[in-house]
């Protein structure tokens, strides 16, 4: 997947130690709370919205991780609908989609690539 980092901010989250291994975790960015992965098996990490855009309810972080055909996916523990974390789209059939957020793992450290909106930078 190419994403655009052109005008992002890079945001600091923690160091990789304090991430669930194949699990997410949630971070308050701005005022955005961001769900972020670590696919351990697979070595990647994604990020997006904590928010499930079938209620709003905060929940993807504690979803339930796998893929389909390969596909890296989020689980709402609420709902049982289905997120693609390379695309954002609802694989349930329904026209529901999370945002999607870069994640930069270096020396140790885990960042975002978000939009300075979000933090209230102006950029």
């Amino acid at each position: 997947m190419s994403v655009d980092t052109k005008n992002k901010e890079r945001v600091f989250i923690g160091p990789v130690s304090e991430f669930e291994k194949e699990g997410g975790v949630s971070a308050k960015v701005g005022e955005k709370q961001i769900a972020i992965f670590y696919f351990e098996s697979r070595n990647e990490w994604y990020a997006c919205d904590n928010a499930c855009p079938h209620t709003g309810d905060m929940v993807l972080s504690r979803g339930y991780l796998g893929d389909t055909n390969g596909d890296p996916k989020v689980v709402c523990p609420l709902h049982k609908r289905n997120y693609s974390l390379t695309s954002g789209e609802c694989l349930s059939g329904e026209n529901y989609k999370v945002n999607l957020y870069p994640v930069i793992v270096e020396n140790g450290s885990v960042y975002l690539e978000v939009d300075p909106s979000i933090t209230g930078n102006k950029g």
